[in-house]
């Protein structure tokens, strides 16, 4: 709680103590006034001065001029009657002043979530000055390829890689994902991350203005002007709805009076300007004004503790109304890069083929000679390689402790007239032949990331019509892919403008006009892909800028079961929020009636106004809100 909000809970809970002490206090006329004006004025000082303010600058017509006709008019009444009731007129004023503090409240709670994202951006960057001491400088000194140290309990100031020390990283504010994430040499880190152990050495790999950090902080404050058309309904309605209830209590105060005084019966002023004061509190759109945009910024806040940034809550809405989804292969289903999957040797363990291939790969640039050496890190004093020879189209010869080692394609083995054996799994087959001998083989693939099974199962659960995949791998790789999970399409060998031709198809065949589909990437390939979507949603941790760029929605941690998380949310907030317009609406126009008829007081009055507006406000906290909803249980 703020100081502003510390300052309106004391002066409501000090006008409603003096409220009830002038209850049972004996008072009369100008005296009882005066001391009911002192609670009056100290709780509802800021609406009246608003009021004012608002007819001064000739936009008068919202709800501080509602409660102040109101109030006011409650207050003359009980002095023209005689009768010394200013309770209603306090009360309406103090359960106003009580619906703001919690739109307040909720406002400020909503908004942590999304100020914690903002709270990333470093101070400063460690860098070493000619004598080897560590100096502060801004992080936009620092240039691509520049070493930087982080100290534990420091943030990340720039995207890079670790060349020096280990540490444990905490990329909650990040990606939403609490458990801390190891990183040693060569790991790449991200700005805005917090070293939470050991000192790390990085070696930057972009200028601060295109650094993580810097681009989620854009990607924020851009999202607050992007308003969904509900929202923008109940700006609109607002602005047309005040002034009509205004004109139409006008007409209860005046016209029944006035035809009762022309058929020459008591014109009951005091009673149809009661019931016209009374209409006017009801009527005050509250509850709609305040809980509708409260529903979506809420929303937006429950999605970045997600680690799922949405620019704005058009898109959230967008969201919601998802029936297909439509995926890249690499880098967003599958992790984009090179594992070995199988080993298959024809007389040594699988151990020690896979010994010699990573160190006949040793020196190769090649992306699968990386993943040998991943697969088999350390170094053997024992294995001399000597007389690398790269073979462009085939594989790569070596001598190994004398033995003459190929590793290469099925065209090496067919060139060297040795007969390989044929291998049914999925994925780069790298054949090994010594001294003229078949050894075995060796296959890499682009593996599945861990989670895309259960995300595809999750999306289907939450009401995805259709999931469909759309790669430029070959037939049989996409096949393998696509049935292990469960993809209801796919399409391979396409080039990037032939995937922008597919997503036309897919739109021009939609179910109906309503429905939305999705475009899931990570490339600078599928950012044309992801711009013609109903809603482009990019991998943000490894995705290209590009990608982010013109994605409406970053998924921050890479995981496509994030997407079913969003998607989730994104319903129950748009739920929430016909919730509340029926619900508001439905009581107003109830008690609005009830009131016109005189079978509603100013309490009733209060109810509808105040009462529906907590309500609503409370309801709309529910967006931020999601529940343990994991991976495992879609497994």
């Amino acid at each position: 709680m703020n100081k502003k909000q510390k300052k309106n809970l004391s002066r409501i809970l000090l006008a409603g103590l003096l409220m009830i002490v002038l209850h049972f206090l004996p008072s009369q006329g100008l005296v009882r006034l005066g001391l009911y004006l002192v609670p009056y004025l100290l709780v509802g000082y800021d609406v009246l001065i608003k009021a004012f303010y608002g007819i001064k600058n000739k936009q008068a017509f919202d709800e501080s001029l509602l409660m102040t006709i109101a109030t006011l008019g409650a207050i003359a009444l009980a002095l023209y009657t005689g009768s010394g009731s200013y309770e209603e007129a306090i009360a309406v004023m103090l359960f106003y002043q009580v619906g703001e503090f919690f739109q307040s409240y909720a406002v400020g709670k909503s908004r942590k979530s999304i100020a914690d994202l903002m709270d990333i951006a470093p101070d400063y960057a460690n860098i070493e000055d000619e004598e080897g001491n560590l100096i502060q400088v801004d992080p936009e000194e620092v240039e691509i390829g520049q070493i930087i140290y982080v100290k534990p309990g420091e943030k990340i100031p720039l995207d890079g890689q670790v060349v020096e020390g280990n540490s444990a990283l905490d990329t909650a504010a990040l990606t939403g994902e609490s458990l801390p994430r190891d990183v040693t040499v060569g790991s790449p880190v991200f700005s805005g991350a917090i070293n939470l152990s050991g000192l790390l050495k990085i070696e930057t790999s972009k200028e601060f203005g295109e650094s993580t950090a810097s681009k989620v902080m854009e990607l924020i404050e851009d999202a607050s002007s992007r308003k969904a058309p509900s929202e923008n309904f109940i700006s609109k309605f607002a602005r047309v709805y005040t002034p009509i209830v205004v004109f139409a209590a006008l007409a209860l105060a005046l016209l029944p009076p006035i035809v009762l005084s022309l058929l020459s019966r008591p014109p009951l002023w005091s009673t149809w300007i009661y019931r016209a004061l009374t209409f006017l509190i009801i009527s005050c759109p509250c509850a709609l004004v305040i809980s509708i945009p409260l529903s979506f910024f809420a929303g937006l806040g429950g999605a970045s503790k997600e680690g799922i940034l949405i620019k704005g809550s058009n898109f959230l809405e967008t969201f919601s109304q998802l029936d297909q989804v439509v995926f890249d292969k690499t880098g967003t289903l599958t992790k984009g890069s090179f594992d070995v999957t199988a080993i298959h040797p024809k007389e040594k363990s699988p151990e020690d083929l896979l010994h010699i291939a990573a160190h006949v790969e040793r020196y190769s640039t090649h992306p699968i000679a990386d993943s040998l050496r991943k697969a088999y890190p350390q170094e053997a004093d024992d294995c001399q390689v000597e007389d690398i020879e790269e073979l462009a189209g085939y594989g790569i010869k070596a001598q190994v402790n004398g033995d003459e080692v190929y590793v290469g394609n099925t065209k090496l083995m067919d060139k060297l007239g040795i007969a390989w054996t044929p291998c049914d799994h999925i994925g780069t087959t790298l054949h090994m032949a010594i001294n003229g001998h078949y050894e075995g083989h060796i296959v890499i693939a682009d593996t599945i990331k861990p989670h895309s099974k259960e995300a595809i199962r999750a999306l289907k659960k939450n009401g995805i019509r259709k999931t469909i995949m759309l790669t430029g791998d070959s037939q049989e790789v996409a096949q393998s892919v696509a049935e292990d999970l469960g993809l209801d399409d796919y399409y391979s060998e396409l080039l990037p403008q032939d995937k922008v031709d597919k997503l036309e198809e897919f739109l021009g065949k939609k179910s109906s006009p309503k429905n939305r589909l999705a475009f899931v990437g990570d490339g600078i390939n599928d950012a044309p892909v992801l711009t013609r979507a109903d809603l482009g949603i990019a991998m943000g941790a490894m995705g290209s800028d590009a990608a982010i760029e013109a994605a409406d929605v970053v998924l921050m941690d890479d995981n496509p079961f994030k997407i079913a998380r969003g998607l989730k949310l994104a319903k129950k907030c748009m739920t929430i929020v016909r919730e509340n317009i029926y619900f508001s609406i439905g009581v107003k126009v109830l008690v609005l009636i009830l009131g016109a008829l005189g079978y509603a007081s100013m309490w009733a009055a209060i109810f509808a106004d105040v009462g529906v507006t907590v309500l609503a406000v409370l309801n709309a906290m529910r967006c931020m809100y999601l529940g343990k909803d994991q991976p495992e249980n879609y497994a």
